[in-house]
């Protein structure tokens, strides 16, 4: 297959979190001849029955290429024009896993070895994936992240404080609020204090930003509730701690459930390759033993999770190019990561 055949045929793969069974397959399936005629090896790390990481390396690595299986909810099959290539996870990140083996493949031809491949489940969740290869890792210099950065090289990524919160009151009649507390009332003057906190900003970074993302109470509008719960995600721009602490001040009276906790990062240029700073979190504070990391990709975040998810086919072809460049400059220690 070439470079668009491979994205399409990942993306025609249905691999919404947590179903990476059939995609780890098809990966595996592709890469062993791979490892089969080059020297190398490869494997399935079981995260969960069924859920499988793929690691495949030729000798003992010092250079791996990672990114995730997995995509966001709803399946979209493929499609393409001219210019793009269209589907649930063209761009986040079948797309890049695509460049990625492109670019091992002509590494390989060449006679590059002491490199490797680690593909991930779990990502768009919990990092399970991820979390489960830091515990086996091997020991690697250099780890090449995927992400769509555009192809630029990040310099440094915010990080995550995922927060449940809930709120418990009284029912009762509609009527008759005061033989009743609303759990509504008492979750929105708490995510009132969350949104009025004056959060920190980074120079780099911007500012940190809070994001409501689900309400729920009930039973009926003609009932003082007595629950109510809402998930908020926290961009967060300077120290974990720092924040959680500024959030958890503000949320005092209700029950609060931290879901994701990754930090911000600050990552590391080449010379020679244009960077960039991006706003969301990665696999990579999760694969901290797996080598100094750098993130870079084709495709646009601004795309990644809607309906109309694409990717430019010429960054594509460009990204091979830049992954097999960046290899060679890791392993040659020209241009060295600072």
């Amino acid at each position: 297959m070439d470079a668009f055949q491979l994205t399409r045929s990942l993306i025609d793969i249905d691999s919404v979190t947590p179903n990476e069974g059939e995609i780890g397959q098809f990966l595996f399936e592709y890469l062993r001849p791979l490892a089969d005629r080059f020297g190398g090896r490869i494997e399935k790390q079981e995260v969960e029955p069924g859920r499988n990481n793929i690691w495949a390396h030729w000798g003992e690595p010092e250079v791996v290429f990672s990114t995730h299986m997995d995509t966001v909810p709803p399946f979209i099959g493929s499609r393409e024009d001219e210019t793009h290539i269209w589907g649930r996870g063209a761009c986040d990140t079948h797309g890049i896993a695509a460049a990625m083996i492109k670019a091992l493949e002509a590494l390989l031809q060449d006679g590059v070895r002491r490199l490797g491949i680690l593909l991930v489940v779990g990502e768009e969740v919990n990092g399970a994936g991820a979390r489960h290869a830091n515990r086996i890792a091997p020991p690697v210099k250099f780890l090449i992240n995927g992400e769509p950065t555009e192809n630029l090289l990040a310099l440094a990524s915010k990080g995550t404080l995922g927060l449940r919160i809930r709120a418990t009151g009284r029912a009762c009649h509609s009527a008759y609020p005061e033989l009743g507390e609303s759990a509504t009332e008492t979750l929105l003057d708490a995510l009132s204090r969350l949104r009025a906190v004056k959060w920190p900003t980074d120079p780099q970074l911007g500012e940190t930003t809070v994001n409501i993302g689900t309400l729920d109470a009930g039973p009926g509008a003609n009932i003082v509730p007595d629950h109510a719960s809402a998930a908020v995600v926290i961009r967060v721009v300077s120290d974990l701690a720092e924040t959680k602490a500024l959030a958890m001040s503000a949320l005092d009276g209700v029950e609060v459930e931290v879901f994701a906790d990754t930090p911000a990062l600050r990552l590391h240029a080449i010379d020679g390759f244009k960077t960039s700073i991006v706003k969301y979190t990665t696999d990579i504070p999760k694969l901290s033993n797996w080598g100094r990391a750098l993130l870079i990709g084709p495709g646009s975040i601004r795309h990644a999770h809607t309906t109309d998810e694409r990717i430019p086919k010429q960054e594509i072809l460009e990204a091979i190019g830049i992954y097999d460049r960046l290899a060679r400059s890791l392993k040659g220690n020209s241009g060295p990561a600072r």
